[in-house]
């Protein structure tokens, strides 16, 4: 029998041309900015009339990765995961936003980038350019065309709106810068200040950045896991096109912004009815965050794979791992967060159906990754402050997640990557122990007293060396699953 040859799938363009005046400038081309940032663009143009389109900019050159424009800007987000009652929910959105890509890295398309200062519709300025993306190069000189850095050609793009409309207050933009780091808008200033100051612009132009941009802190929070290799080819016959550009996300979003009321009118947020909020003051939201989602993490991943389990999907679906890490959110790491207790325990119910999430598969043994500066950012601080708050009585579940990861750190689980000195002293500790040279208390001791990961010797915590070296004896004596059998 013969069949006949199958048709190529068509591909994806634009039936009319773009129509949206350019609002929105984003340095980062990649798929988390597309599946995060310019989704809710698109979602906030339809149901609330934003009216923005965006210019994509690529940050840094050398990228083989051909340009959006050869789909007139156009991609698909693929949204997966588990809904508020656990089922499986899936969603395809096209994203019309976006018109253009500039990659700076030739003269020519860097004088392009420089003309969209000139543009009186210019309304904001995101980022995300990884954490590295803010730091300053003092290489960079003002006739570079184009500077390497992303500070540097943000300072270049902002004086050339500065003097295309002499100074006006209100031609000021909003930024939003998106790297994973500690008060990123006050960073993102500071570097944009130290090159204009490097380059001497002036105190007009440095008045002027002072006065009329608005450079806002943001927690971003989404798995966005690229192209999605698995689904592709259905998702395309679905949609009867062909999409190189596609993005995989999971259904949790949220965008967190520290910055003025008025935001909320420029954005259109009001009636949105979108996962964007614009706060005072973001501290307490970045340490539910770290605390819960980050924090829950390193709990969990030297129990898990200690008790013999792959994923973090795994892990949340056992009986006794999964019912072990939410007795931890809810008994020990929520009632050490400052924040009103509903809306935390809203936010781990949410967490911990993105752990379930199976389109996405987690590795344990990627997340134990220099588990130690993990743990001393994400878990000891509610660890420290649960004991200050209940008269010096210790979390027994995160005592046990300290005790899992040190021994995780004898080094026959997984293939151990951090930092080297944090290696062999477990290797030098554990092998004393198997030899009877040193006892599991004076482990425990010697590795609450690094006072350079803790920033102090925990060994003066009341209790904690005991309660460490009993979690060891119970881990190495009975084993994971019978030491969360005890707790549970």
């Amino acid at each position: 029998m013969t069949y006949p040859a199958q048709q190529p799938m068509p591909a994806l363009r634009r039936s009319a041309p773009f129509a949206r005046p350019i609002k929105i400038l984003q340095f980062g081309q990649g798929a988390f900015l597309r599946g995060f940032f310019d989704w809710q663009i698109d979602l906030l143009n339809e149901r609330c009339g934003l009216d923005a389109g965006v210019v994509v900019v690529r940050p840094r050159g050398g990228s083989a990765t051909p340009l959006l424009d050869v789909q007139d800007g156009l991609f698909t987000v693929l949204v997966r995961g588990l809904d508020e009652h656990g089922e499986n929910v899936k969603a395809c959105r096209l994203v019309e936003c976006v018109q253009r890509e500039i990659d700076p890295s030739t003269a020519a398309m860097y004088a392009e980038l420089l003309a969209q200062a000139a543009n009186p519709d210019l309304r904001l300025i995101v980022s995300n350019t990884t954490e590295a993306g803010i730091a300053v190069n003092d290489s960079d000189a003002f006739d570079d065309a184009p500077p390497a850095s992303f500070p540097a050609k943000l300072t270049r793009l902002l004086y050339a709106r500065y003097q295309a409309f002499d100074g006006a207050l209100e031609k000021g933009v909003i930024l939003l810068p998106c790297e994973l780091i500690d008060d990123n808008g006050p960073a993102l200033k500071a570097a944009v200040l130290h090159v204009a100051g490097r380059w001497q612009l002036g105190a007009g132009f440095a008045h002027w950045l002072d006065r009329a941009c608005t450079f806002c802190s943001t927690l971003v929070d989404r798995i966005v896991t690229g192209y999605p290799a698995d689904a592709a080819a259905q998702v395309e016959a679905e949609l009867g096109f062909s999409d190189r550009f596609m993005v995989a996300a999971e259904q949790y979003y949220q965008f967190v912004i520290e910055g003025p009321a008025s935001l909320a009118d420029e954005l259109k947020l009001h009636d949105a009815k979108l996962n964007i909020v614009l706060v005072d003051d973001i501290k307490p939201y970045k340490k539910r965050k770290v605390g819960i989602l980050n924090g829950g993490h390193t709990t969990l991943v030297p129990v898990a794979l200690l008790a013999g389990l792959e994923s973090v999907g795994q892990a949340v679906d056992d009986g006794e791992v999964g019912a072990w890490l939410a007795a931890a959110i809810d008994h020990e790491i929520i009632p050490a967060l400052e924040m009103d207790v509903t809306e935390l325990q809203a936010f781990a119910a949410a967490v911990l159906l993105r752990f379930r999430n199976p389109s996405i598969h987690h590795r344990l043994a990627s997340i134990a990754l220099n588990s130690w500066s993990k743990f001393a950012a994400r878990v000891m601080p509610q660890l420290l402050r649960f004991a200050a708050l209940n008269g010096g009585r210790l979390p027994p579940r995160l005592v046990l997640s300290l005790a899992a990861t040190m021994v995780l750190y004898r080094g026959s689980v997984i293939e151990l990557a951090d930092d080297p000195a944090h290696v062999r002293w477990f290797a030098d500790a554990w092998g004393r122990v198997v030899t009877g040279d040193m006892s599991l208390r004076a482990l425990a001791e010697g590795w609450l007293a690094n006072s350079a990961l803790w920033g102090r010797d925990l060994n003066a915590v009341a209790g904690l060396t005991t309660a460490l070296a009993e979690a060891l004896g119970r881990v190495t004596r009975d084993g994971m699953r019978q030491a969360l059998r005890d707790q549970l």
